[in-house]
Order: structure tokens, then C-alpha cells, then sequence
């Protein structure tokens, strides 16, 4: 009688053993599931990459090439100010400037494209309408950007080149090729990180 009392005793304990698991298990899973997505949902290196290279307030100054539409070249200074996008998946860049060529306020909203496998930006300027996208790769620790527009009838191809010199120091240079002439550099930017 006595082992039958102990048998049946645990006999409910396996039983109720069981029941709990069967209850903990679905959370236990979702829990699971919920950690895998918060993983899958995290930003990509490479846009871990850009927020450490970009975030921050930024003077800058900017030197414009001699052409033949402005023979005396030109300059100017500014300020950026880079910023999480939301959920850290952009980086939003707004800056203005001034100088000889007057005064310039932009927005550059830069991502990284996991279909593409590169690199993308939007620029919103405050002198065009629209957008201009560019789509970019590293080469090392040297970003590039490329991008096609349509001005005035003519093809011009954008290319532009940024290297990150040391920690807090950036150059950015703004390349341009009108139909079939050979690329000219348009406009360099230096840039140096406030507290650095």
C-alpha cells in the first residue's frame, strides 16, 4: 500500500512536471523567437561602421576647383551635425554652409541597402528639387558614392570620394564628368570633429 502511495505520488509529480514545461514551453519558445528577431532587427556592421565613422557636429571647409563658369574658384566654411536615424538603422546628416558661393542647407540620409549590398544616400538640397540618390561601397577606408543626373539636357556623372584620415578627421571629395569630358574635381571638403 505504502509503495503504491509513493508510486502514485510520483506519478503526479512527473504529471505535473510535465504540465508546467507544456505551459513554459510556448513562452520559453517565443522567448526564443523574440530574441532571434531582436538580432535579425539590430543594425548591420556596416551600419555600425558608418555611425561610428559620421556621428558628431562637424566644422568643415569647402574649396570649389577653378572652371571655366567661375574662374576665381571659391570657398566657404560650414557645419554638420550627423545623427541616429531612427532605430539606428540611417545615419542623418544636415548641414549648411557659407561662402563665396553663397549659402548652401542640405540633408544627407545615409543607409546601408542589404539587397544592394552597398550603400545608399539621399541628398536633399536646398538649391534643387527632389532627391539625389547615390549608391556607394568602402574601398578599404576610403567611401565612394556614384550617382547620374540630368541637367540642362546633359548627362553629368557624380563621383564622391571620402577618407577617413584619422579619428575625428574626414575629406570628402566631390568629383564630376560632363557627357564624355574627363573627370574634374568639382569641390573638397575637410572636416573636423568638435572635441577631437
Amino acid at each position: 500500500m505504502r509503495a503504491g502511495k509513493i508510486l502514485g505520488q510520483a506519478l503526479l509529480a512527473i504529471v505535473m512536471i510535465v504540465a508546467a514545461f507544456k505551459a513554459v514551453a510556448p513562452a520559453l519558445a517565443n522567448g526564443e523567437k523574440a530574441s532571434k528577431q531582436e538580432a535579425a532587427m539590430k543594425p548591420a556592421p556596416e551600419m555600425e561602421r558608418l555611425q561610428k565613422l559620421y556621428l558628431g557636429t562637424w566644422d568643415y571647409t569647402e574649396t570649389y576647383s577653378k572652371t571655366p563658369s567661375n574662374p576665381q574658384g571659391g570657398s566657404g566654411t560650414g557645419v554638420y551635425t550627423s545623427e541616429l536615424g531612427p532605430g539606428g538603422y540611417s545615419v542623418v546628416n544636415r548641414f549648411h554652409s557659407k561662402g563665396t558661393a553663397g549659402d548652401f542647407e542640405g540633408l544627407l540620409v545615409m543607409t546601408w541597402d542589404p539587397k544592394e549590398s552597398a550603400y545608399k544616400s539621399y541628398v536633399f538640397g536646398g538649391d534643387f528639387p527632389g532627391c539625389l540618390l547615390q549608391t556607394g561601397h568602402f574601398e578599404g577606408d576610403t567611401l565612394e558614392y556614384r550617382t547620374e543626373i540630368t541637367m540642362g539636357g546633359m548627362k553629368l556623372k557624380l563621383r564622391n570620394v571620402t577618407r577617413f584620415l584619422a579619428a575625428g578627421k574626414i575629406v570628402s571629395d566631390q568629383y564630376v564628368t560632363a557627357g564624355e569630358t574627363p573627370e574634374k574635381l568639382f569641390v573638397s571638403v575637410e572636416a573636423k570633429k568638435r572635441g577631437q
